[in-house]
């Protein structure tokens, strides 16, 4: 088996350091003030209940915009959108590729912003939006001049999502839509939500969930406050719904199988953040055995002395395995009929241990570095409190070793 990159997915790793380090690290430079010790201050507007800064944001979207003007940041998209048709082998190559590089503009932690995006959101719209939805929409969520939120946990249920109690009834060629969302990430600044909604069926069933497009301006959305999260700034916001009108036209794919709309959401971040975890866990240790071999005590460098070495070894060791499966995957997942066909167990295998194996490696490096490994002028902490929630998102790793039991001993057919 030849287990050697498509040159043409080096090539672009290579393009694409060059354009980081001539356009990318100069405008971060300019804007230390976000990046030093004190980045959540100058990130976050308190007085606006922890929501990101503005002045934060517009830096984000002119990385964003530099990115998508060299050609970079639309890899992932098919070419008929602008894009380069990106593989999922070639985006979870450069996620890792990206983190191991540490923090930075070229790929901040906090809006999941990066040089390379990760546009799901496109890719939803062109899979199970209307031609309308298409016309009105996708054009802006390519350019970032439309944001959507997703709203599909709520405050009773989380990644129990077919138990969802927010409802949706028909009234003529409208639906009325009730209920309530919790942790809706991006709706302080997004134009639209997809709403999950139940339509028909009983609770706890797949059919009968349907997704609509619902204006975040809408005067039955409320925002009654954001979440204030172990990492800061904020965009997660607890949302209800009251008698939200929406026409037939706001259904997203089927009515009644919106569930597919939030399985290719979730599916596509699961093996892009299982690469990122891998390549954050590289640096962690990467840094932690420069530090080891530079850092004295009782004589020695800290290099000799196993109690450093083997916690080391363990984590670089369980990289290397991660990031062959991640690979392995994430070809599959190109080589197969659709972009999880067949590999879903795989996919949360990969994603419940790096998410494990990246908090561990951030946390032992904190560990390796001392009294300044646990302050913010190292990274560690702050990658250790932003990958320790994707544990927990988008399906926690619970659910993610039930659904890889359930492909183990049959209850969940290929």
């Amino acid at each position: 088996m030849d287990y050697a990159l498509p040159q043409d997915l080096l090539d672009f790793i290579a393009e694409l350091d060059t354009f980081i380090e001539r356009e990318i690290k100069p405008l971060e430079a300019e804007n230390m003030q976000f990046f030093d010790h004190r980045r959540e201050w100058k990130r976050t507007d308190w007085e606006n209940d922890g929501v990101h800064s503005q002045e934060w944001v517009e830096l984000l979207e002119e990385m964003r915009r530099r990115a998508d003007a060299a050609g970079f940041f639309r890899y992932a998209l098919p070419k008929r959108m602008g894009g380069r048709d990106g593989t999922n082998l070639g985006m979870a190559v450069i996620r890792d590729h990206l983190a191991a590089k540490g923090l930075g503009l070229h790929n901040d932690l906090q809006m999941e912003s990066s040089v390379v995006g990760n546009l799901v959101f496109p890719l939803i719209l062109e899979q199970f939006g209307s031609a309308a939805q298409k016309d009105a929409f996708l054009a802006g969520a390519i350019s970032g001049e439309v944001a959507f939120a997703f709203g599909l946990t709520e405050p009773d249920h989380g990644s129990d999502a077919t138990w969802l109690e927010t409802t949706a009834v028909r009234d003529g060629d409208e639906w009325v839509i009730n209920g309530a969302k919790r942790f809706i990430s991006g709706i302080s600044f997004a134009r639209h939500a997809i709403v999950f909604a139940r339509t028909s069926g009983d609770p706890g069933a797949g059919e009968g969930i349907t997704a609509f497009i619902v204006p975040t301006d809408d005067p039955g959305v409320e925002i009654p406050y954001m979440h204030w999260t172990f990492n800061m700034p904020t965009d997660h916001a607890e949302v209800v719904l009251k008698d939200v009108r929406v026409p037939d036209g706001a259904i997203l794919g089927e009515e009644g199988r919106g569930l597919a709309t939030a399985l290719l959401f979730v599916h596509e971040n699961r093996i892009r953040q299982a690469a990122s975890g891998v390549g954050a866990a590289d640096y962690c240790v990467s840094e932690s055995v420069s530090y080891a071999r530079e850092r004295t005590t009782f004589g020695k460098p800290l290099a000799q002395r196993q109690a450093i070495q083997w916690p080391l070894v363990e984590l670089a060791t369980e990289i290397e395995l991660l990031r062959g499966l991640v690979r392995k995957t994430a070809h599959e997942m190109d080589s197969g009929e659709g972009r999880i066909s067949g590999v879903s167990d795989k996919v949360s295998m990969c994603n419940y241990r790096a998410n494990r194996l990246v908090c561990d490696a951030a946390d032992r490096a904190m560990q390796v570095h001392g009294g300044v490994g646990y302050t913010r002028h190292k990274q560690f902490e702050h990658i250790y409190r932003h990958h320790r929630r994707y544990r927990i998102t988008e399906g926690s790793e619970e659910i993610q070793i039930r659904n890889i039991a359930g492909h183990l001993f049959g209850f969940v057919s290929r």
